[in-house]
């Protein structure tokens, strides 16, 4: 049985490949996951829930606030999985594409919430939230799936009626968005798209 020799490639050849791997890297669109919707989703119901409870409503704020690091939390972790499916990295050209559109709007969000907060102007950060949120995924979805900018429109349209109405109905639009479309988005990609 003849013995295998490893074989030799030229510094040409290892540059060509890595080249067409730098390319397929940067072509390629990052898949959500329909699953980190669902998550999300049930953790806006929740979070909307509790905030629009009589009892509560002095508090929806925190409410909120809790619910945001928890529910990226879960959809990160989401996240994950599908890269690794996928063979992704987090610090691959097309996760940083995704990221480098999507938490821009999230900072000004935050940024803005403070603003509005220090302002004594809560009834404003319901639609600040949702008109940002959906500003970065009608942005993010450049290197995503097709559904992901028509869901960043649909928050951008709650969150113009948000502006447009006082607490508590703003919060009640907040719990739509970040609840109910979540839901329903995660829903239409997991059906189209798996995961």
């Amino acid at each position: 049985m003849p013995t295998s020799s490893p074989v030799m490639m030229d510094s040409h050849a290892i540059a060509t490949l890595r080249y067409i791997r730098a390319s397929m890297d940067a072509a390629a669109t990052v898949a959500v996951p329909g699953s980190a919707g669902l998550a999300v989703g049930s953790i806006g119901v929740l979070a909307a829930a509790l905030a629009l409870s009589p009892a509560l409503h002095s508090v929806w704020l925190l409410i909120w606030l809790v619910a945001a690091p928890v529910a990226a939390t879960a959809g990160g972790l989401l996240l994950s999985r599908q890269f690794a499916l996928r063979g992704f990295t987090w610090f691959g050209a097309p996760v940083r594409k995704v990221a480098l559109c999507l938490l821009p709007g999230l900072f000004a969000g935050g940024v803005l919430t403070v603003v509005e907060w220090q302002a004594q102007q809560l009834h404003a950060i319901p639609g600040t939230w949702l008109l940002l949120y959906g500003t970065a995924f009608v942005s993010s979805g450049a290197f995503s799936l097709r559904l992901i900018p028509v869901m960043g429109i649909c928050y951008m349209i709650l969150g113009g009626l948000a502006a447009l109405v006082r607490l508590p109905v703003a919060n009640l639009i907040l719990g739509a968005g970040f609840g109910a479309l979540h839901i329903i988005f995660g829903f239409l990609i997991a059906r189209r798209y798996g995961g």
